[in-house]
């Protein structure tokens, strides 16, 4: 059974290891990706971790164990995922605008590649021919997620090769030979409306008949997660049946049975995580009054970068009278994590918790005003692991040579 982590465990790890830290509670991935398995039961589906949103390599022996693949855009996060143990077939490589030297080297370790720009994919054909499989990445210009900055299917996106350049595409193919086995979309994140993955599949169903030996299409990602309460999130039930329904119809079209992909990274570990952080100074101006915090945008970058909200909670004084602050960082920048945010009164001292903080927040991290990165922390069976180590001030200067 699921249990929830208490403010008490939380208290006790911020106790134990520290402020900053980030705390990931592995039942809470495994509740996720049981949801998913269950949504898509009725047909062949393949769920692989999009690991860019949290890499420690303790999470990826977790996603792992529960049954799940691993999507890697870089070739690290590959060499992450083999030493995490999982096998070539089970990882799925996206880059996008990388040298065609990291995607040989890829193949040198025989994982799933995906390709989204047509001089690549040239390069590729002429390198490989019929000897490699792949799969493409196609742009549907289809303008999904939560804002722009997240939207990766639109007219000016980077990512994907254009459906107008179809007849390109297979140009490429025919003339160099090669096998595509797959294709793939991804059209953003935070998606509510689940049309918006029908509409890329219907657009998918069309470009899959232009290749005869397919073996999977991949829809990307993009599940939304509920960042406030009552905030809408993907109903990946009727996205199961419905995509079940129409993807059963097109097999006895296209007379070759498909698996279907995905790549959840959000979705999986966002809820997973809390950020703790301790409250330095109370300041009051004559405009509001802040909460300044031992750490920064350098940690925790998503409401500066995407203006994103995070809950908030005063985990010393859950009960305490309601104030209005604003909480910000202690860089040397406008650092703000939250506007006039209702908290329970906040003292010096007391410890605040980020919660959905588990995608896209360590990862996302840096040594900027030369501050120090936090530890990680896991909880397992209610056991709280330390999976990194804080950084100590050594550590920014083990890469610097002092040559002067």
């Amino acid at each position: 059974m699921f249990h929830p982590i208490t403010n008490t465990q939380l208290l006790e790890v911020a106790n134990e290891f520290g402020t900053p830290v980030y705390v990931y509670h592995a039942e809470k991935i495994t509740q996720q990706f049981d949801k998913l398995t269950q949504a898509f039961q009725d047909h062949p589906t393949r769920f692989f971790y999009a690991c860019k949103a949290l890499t420690n390599i303790n999470i990826l022996k977790h996603i792992k164990q529960i049954g799940g693949n691993l999507d890697c855009v870089s070739i690290n996060e590959v060499k992450l995922g083999i030493k995490a143990g999982f096998t070539p077939s089970q990882i799925l490589f996206t880059p996008n605008c990388v040298d065609i030297s990291e995607i040989v080297e890829a193949t040198d370790l025989g994982v799933n590649i995906n390709i989204d720009n047509i001089s690549i994919l040239e390069q590729f054909g002429n390198k490989f021919g019929n000897q490699y499989p792949i799969c493409i990445r196609i742009n549907p210009h289809i303008e999904a997620g939560g804002n722009y900055k997240i939207s990766t299917g639109h007219i000016d996106s980077k990512f994907g090769i254009s459906i107008h350049q179809l007849r390109h595409i297979e140009r490429i193919v025919k003339t160099t030979s090669l096998q595509v086995k797959g294709l793939h979309m991804h059209t953003g994140s935070e998606i509510k409306d689940i049309n918006v993955f029908l509409r890329s599949l219907e657009i998918m169903f069309d470009v899959a008949t232009r290749f005869t030996e397919l073996d999977f299409l991949d829809l990307g990602s993009g599940f939304k997660v509920p960042y406030k309460e009552d905030d809408p999130e993907t109903d990946v039930v009727t996205l199961g049946e419905k995509l079940t329904e129409a993807v059963k119809a097109f097999e006895l079209e296209y007379g070759r049975k498909l698996e279907i992909w995905f790549e959840p990274g959000k979705y999986l570990v966002s809820e997973c995580g809390y950020f703790l952080v301790k409250a330095n100074v109370i300041k009051q101006t004559t405009a509001t009054v802040f909460v300044g915090v031992n750490s920064g945008f350098n940690h925790l970058i998503r409401p500066m970068f995407y203006e994103a909200f995070h809950k908030i909670s005063n985990l010393n004084n859950p009960t305490g009278a309601e104030r209005i602050y604003t909480v910000v960082g202690n860089i040397c920048e406008t650092d703000t994590f939250a506007w006039d945010r209702v908290l329970t009164e906040v003292r010096e001292g007391d410890i605040l918790c980020f919660h959905n903080a588990g995608a896209y927040g360590f990862e996302m991290s840096s040594n900027f005003n030369s501050r120090l990165k936090p530890a990680e922390v896991m909880i397992k069976e209610g056991k709280a692991f330390l999976i990194r180590d804080r950084e100590i001030f050594e550590d920014l200067l083990k890469n610097q040579l002092e040559v002067l």
